[in-house]
């Protein structure tokens, strides 16, 4: 038996298989709220297999978006377009999930195609970003250091879209506190120079990423599943580290998140990386530590048996692909033939099914 299509069960949620698809930006926002794009794009991976689809990295503040095109969870009508989104999902027989975001120093920049790179004007619809403290990512504009009021409303504003999220149907609810966005930041000692109670120590780099998970918890209740995403290490002398990472994923289970995302990266533009298949998998089983802290495994994994391998090897509990999704929005469906496991197929797809 496939155990990539083995059923997990989290909190109240039973999923169907373990091969999930990961939070990937559009950038095709309108003022935060999704479009059709969005509900095209999504819709098609319950469609092609997917145990999970979590939702891109949607800002709680409006100063939390990335670029201008983000999508967005602080206000009513983004949570009004989401929830046609994640009906169509259910509708298709598959699970929802939405990443919960504040991208820090890394906001106010163009979406990836855009003519020009690097910081947003404030001529052309930027926004002064915000930060643990104002160090700027190399090639953008400096961030202002966050006071204390600013963390105290920016933890309100993450139970806040933690609610719309639920509101707006949701099954899954993601923390993102990795590549090198506000969380993050506040983990890392390149990027967190406070002197207060969220500087300095692990435990007090770790304060706020804690809180905004208590918080998203709270208002969760004790049904919904809760993930948070980070990055293991930032690549980089002197940056978070794999043995800080597993510590922060044993305290963060213990203020209510179920499974931790495990991926790497994106603090520094001087981080040395080496990419490769599966590259980041060992990442997932050093913090699983033998199976006492769920998570979930990514980077480059674009099989069914190299998917189907990771679990055999107990690096995680589940698979996260992004790209190869993109490039197979059926990929579910492909990799339970490959491995032979039975998976029930779209009645309209019937006649294509691999015999």
């Amino acid at each position: 038996m496939s155990l990539l299509f083995s059923p997990l069960s989290i909190r109240s949620v039973t999923f169907p298989n373990r091969l999930w698809v990961s939070p990937m930006c559009m950038y095709s926002a309108i003022d935060g709220v999704v479009q059709e794009w969005h509900h095209t794009h999504l819709t098609q991976f319950a469609s092609g297999g997917a145990g999970l689809i979590v939702a891109e990295a949607s800002a709680v503040v409006p100063e939390g978006r990335i670029s201008p095109r983000d999508a967005g969870l602080w206000n009513d009508a983004q949570r009004d377009a989401w929830a046609p989104i994640v009906a169509a999902i259910h509708a298709r027989g598959g699970l929802a999930g939405i990443q919960l975001a504040h991208a820090g120093r890394k906001a106010s920049t163009w979406w990836p195609w855009a003519e020009t790179q690097g910081s947003v004007a404030h001529a052309d619809g930027g926004w002064q970003a915000v930060a643990p403290s104002a160090v700027a990512f190399a090639g953008f504009d400096e961030p202002a250091a966050m006071d204390a009021a600013g963390i105290e409303s920016l933890v309100d504003s993450f139970r806040a879209a933690a609610r719309r999220a639920l509101d707006a149907g949701f099954d899954v609810l993601e923390v993102h506190g990795a590549h090198g966005y506000l969380l993050h930041q506040f983990l890392s000692p390149l990027s967190n120079l406070r002197t207060d109670e969220y500087g300095g120590s692990l435990e007090n780099r770790a304060r706020l990423l804690l809180r905004v998970v208590g918080a998203v918890r709270e208002e969760a209740g004790n049904d919904v599943p809760l993930f948070v995403r980070i990055s293991a290490t930032d690549h980089a002398d002197g940056g978070f580290l794999p043995a800080e990472a597993t510590a922060v994923s044993t305290w963060l289970l213990e203020h209510g998140a179920d499974l931790i995302d495990v991926s790497s990266g994106g603090l520094v533009a001087h981080q040395q990386i080496d990419v490769h298949p599966g590259y980041q998998v060992p990442l997932a089983a050093t913090l699983r530590q033998s199976g006492a802290v769920p998570t979930s495994a990514v980077g480059l994994i674009t099989t069914a048996q190299q998917a189907e391998q990771v679990l055999a090897d107990g690096a995680a509990d589940a698979v996260f692909a992004g790209r190869e999704w993109l490039r197979d929005p059926h990929f579910g469906l492909r990799a339970a033939h490959e491995l032979a496991a039975p998976v029930t197929w779209p009645s309209q797809y019937l006649r294509a099914r691999w015999r």
